[in-house]
């Protein structure tokens, strides 16, 4: 079902939102279109009057730290959103940001900053908030300095590429004068949005019993430096790239785990890659079971050598049961196609719906997940109520995918309360 304007809810708000944004340099001045596709049937009203139309203000500054391909997508999602604006960047490759800079005059006709060092991007007094996006490595070094300056901070997932690490993040988030929102934005997609509604506010599966996840897609992409392709630089790649997915078990099943087993490994992807003489060691499939305190059991699927893309989620209740699909031709790059289905008992409600962001929201980053993730980072800078990624879920979803990955070295199922105790983590169980 294709619609001009899709509402898409959460537990907690009623979400509207729109498609085009023109950005032609003989278009530049002209009022931004945030709620319906075309305005053209409006020129016969004057500006002043056309209230839907007007661009918003934006009121805060951010500072992009890290100009790769994440950095990059914040830029142009802040910019779209048109409630903050990109006031300056910084990386420390010189090249990523003459790129980032390029791309961003696309859309934009702001002047950009360019620091010269990260104690110069924290501490502009003209910034409101800082976005860390660099490499997973460098992200609890950076925070060591950017929490000096008391801005809020995003920082992209995960945390760290440790344990200890991502817990000393979480402690210095709980005494942190302001806050840090963690980039985990695949709860913002739009099947996961009705998910989270249908079987966590209606309940309409009654209690959850099981959650089935999987995602199937090419491998990882090229980064600076190739430092995606070794678990020393990433974390592992269920760190790295399944965080998000533990992410939205943890939520679903609204409990901690107590088990995990995990099989896995390296079978296609950069098994003959090397780079300054050390191999890629990075997992490319991985099979997961949890079993949480609470009953629930769930089971996770990674495949990372197919052709296209492709996640499914299944949650079971004990009166119904709920499925989501989303399908990317990855290779062609179109749109993605999701898809949620409701089956509640004999005599119960059922329902199919096709689910999606209006065009313009849904390229903007990570399916639209990305553009309603800043839409939270910049409530909390407005003191409004949100339920965005803390670091204590974050910390979280680092936990399972630790154990997940430990599990798979030992080839032997993970008993939390020692995989926490073992790991100095003792005090985060039931808390």
């Amino acid at each position: 079902m294709e619609c001009r304007q899709t509402a898409i809810r959460d537990s907690k708000t009623i979400i509207s939102a729109g498609s085009r944004l023109n950005n032609s340099k003989a278009n530049k001045n002209k009022p931004r279109l945030r709620f319906f596709e075309d305005a053209e049937g409006q020129q016969h009203i004057a500006e002043a009057d056309q209230y839907l139309y007007q661009r918003p203000a934006a009121s805060h500054n951010l500072v992009v730290i890290g100009t790769g391909t994440i950095g990059q997508e914040h830029m142009r999602v802040a910019t779209l959103l048109g409630r903050a604006q990109i006031h300056g960047i910084y990386d420390t490759q010189q090249q990523s940001m003459d790129i980032a800079e390029a791309n961003f005059a696309r859309y934009s006709d702001k002047p950009l900053l360019r620091y010269r060092d990260l104690e110069s991007a924290c501490n502009d007094s003209a910034v409101d908030a800082l976005f860390i996006c660099t490499p997973n490595y460098t992200h609890f070094e950076l925070l060591q300095t950017a929490i000096k300056s008391g801005k809020p901070i995003f920082l992209e997932k995960p945390m760290a590429t440790d344990l200890q690490d991502a817990a000393a993040t979480e402690a210095m988030a709980r005494a942190y004068s302001s806050f840090i929102q963690i980039g985990l934005q695949y709860r913002y997609k739009a099947q996961y949005v009705e998910a989270f509604h249908e079987a966590l506010s209606r309940t309409s599966l009654g209690k959850i019993k099981t959650i089935s996840l999987s995602e199937y897609r090419p491998p990882f992409l090229d980064k600076v430096e190739q430092w995606n392709k070794f678990n020393a630089k990433s974390g592992g790649t269920l760190v790295e790239k399944c965080c998000h997915y533990f992410d939205l078990i943890n939520l679903l099943a609204q409990s901690q785990p107590v088990k995990i087993y995990a099989s896995g490994g390296q079978a296609v992807n950069f098994v003959d890659f090397e780079r300054d003489g050390e191999k890629s060691d990075i997992d490319d499939h991985a099979f997961v079971v949890i079993d949480y305190a609470n009953g629930t059991r769930a089971n996770f699927t990674l495949n990372m050598f197919c052709h296209d893309f492709s996640e499914e989620l299944v949650v079971t209740g004990d009166r119904g049961r709920l499925t989501t699909k989303e399908v990317f031709n990855f290779h062609q790059q179109q749109g993605s196609v999701a898809s949620v289905a409701i089956e509640v008992g004999e005599l119960g409600p059922s329902k199919t719906m096709d689910v999606t962001y209006p065009a313009l929201i849904e390229q903007s980053g990570h399916h639209g997940a990305t553009y309603f993730e800043h839409i939270a980072f910049v409530d909390q800078l407005e003191a409004k109520s949100v339920s965005a990624a803390t670091p204590l879920q974050g910390l979280w979803s680092m936990i399972v995918a630790s154990a997940a990955q430990a599990s798979m070295a030992s080839g032997g199922a993970v008993d939390i309360n020692q995989f926490m105790a073992a790991n100095g983590l003792a005090d985060y169980l039931n808390n």
